[in-house]
């Protein structure tokens, strides 16, 4: 009972009247064959239609053994009439998604000789994997001349060529086929064995943007959004700029200028901390030398510091220098240190007390506690 596809007919087709072949039960609802439909099942890295079938959700469809089942919450009686109705905005979505992938692989085909190796639409974005790197700089250039293609609203050819035609034809494919091939070309772009629905013309696709290219595998993986996920992307960047523009009260076109210098100025400002607080760990060393047990508190120094300020007082206090850093409301990290000592059975009763966790050597353990600065005192004090 082959089902007559009526989705390879008219791409744009979102409904149809149909008559159940069967009904049966299935783990999760029931799946449901009609004699024709409007719904394409997964395949070829295309995800399936879904909709209604008499108001009732059609879920999933998968073609198995030549036949289109499509899977449902309720059943449908064998003989009845249905009205089907596909989710029309995502059908065009897919479409417009798929068509745009094969403009691009069919460009990077055509320059490289590269193939595609995989091919995955997802319902954000679709990925792209080639067995071959191409540079960021051509990578633009395909962009530009598939949305060029786009814009020129070419038409799209479907065929299926006779076994002597296909030999003829540089198609491309991922496996060898035999039989009846369903060939779908962008005249003068790409020639694609595919199962796939596409729409009708290239401008339909609307506009295609390459967004995170990135070695995979030997290859690259490209990250692609056409139509309206495209134009999504971009109000989207077009946002996260107009929020940094006023951030920085700079113009549009000059905030990664303006970043640049902020982050210049920011190197400038951490390199005269760190010397700042070098000085003051060199000061508090010098104060503390030879005056036994040190517990010491800094909110604001940075983690490196805090480290460095607990060693250095360590060798020259003559006995065990604790630096806590942070406050009260925000908990505290601890280095402590003690030079030549065994501060185990010491930290493991100030965690216990503190409800602090860490450890580290024997003579310099590091964590934190979640108490406050007073009771931090108070067990020092004991």
């Amino acid at each position: 009972m082959r089902t007559e596809r009526l989705f390879y007919k008219d791409s744009h087709q979102t409904t149809c009247q149909a008559k159940v072949l069967a009904c049966r039960e299935v783990k999760k609802g029931y799946e449901i064959l009609l004699d024709q439909t409007v719904f394409y099942p997964e395949g070829g890295g295309q995800p399936c239609d879904i909709g209604t079938m008499n108001r009732v959700e059609v879920m999933d469809v998968q073609e198995k053994d030549g036949e289109i089942w499509h899977r449902t919450r309720e059943a449908i009686q064998e003989g009845t009439e249905v009205t089907c109705r596909i989710d029309w905005e995502r059908r065009f979505d897919l479409m417009q998604q798929h068509s745009g992938e094969h403009l691009i692989s069919g460009l990077i085909h055509e320059k490289y000789g590269y193939n595609n190796v995989g091919f995955h639409m997802g319902s954000e974005t679709i990925t792209l994997d080639v067995d071959g790197e191409v540079p960021e700089e051509v990578l633009k250039e395909i962009e530009a001349k598939a949305n060029q293609y786009v814009w020129e609203n070419h038409p799209i050819e479907i065929t299926h060529p006779s076994e002597e035609e296909l030999k003829t034809l540089p198609y491309r494919s991922k496996k060898e086929l035999t039989g009846d091939v369903r060939i779908v070309t962008w005249p003068g772009m790409d020639i694609c064995a595919c199962c796939g629905v596409h729409v009708d013309f290239s401008g339909e696709i609307g506009q295609i943007t390459l967004v995170s290219p990135q070695k995979f595998k030997g290859g690259m993986r490209i990250e692609m959004l056409c139509g309206r996920r495209a134009l999504e992307y971009t109000n989207q960047l077009k946002e996260q700029n107009r929020r940094i523009s006023q951030l920085l009260s700079a113009k549009w076109n000059d905030t990664a200028d303006t970043v640049e210098k902020l982050q210049k100025e920011y190197q400038q400002l951490k390199f005269r901390m760190v010397g700042m607080e070098l000085k003051k760990i060199e000061t508090i060393a010098a104060q503390t030398a030879g005056c036994g047990d040190q517990l010491l508190f800094e909110e604001d120094m940075s983690p490196d510091s805090v480290r460095k300020l607990a060693s250095d007082v360590m060798e020259s206090c003559g006995g065990r220098c604790a630096v806590f850093n942070g406050n009260d409301e925000n908990g505290y990290r601890y280095i402590i240190g003690e030079k030549d000592g065994d501060l185990r059975e010491f930290v493991k009763e100030m965690n216990r007390k503190l409800q602090g966790r860490g450890g580290g050597k024997p003579f310099f353990v590091q964590g934190s506690v979640q108490a406050s600065r007073k009771e931090i005192e108070t067990f020092f004090a004991s």
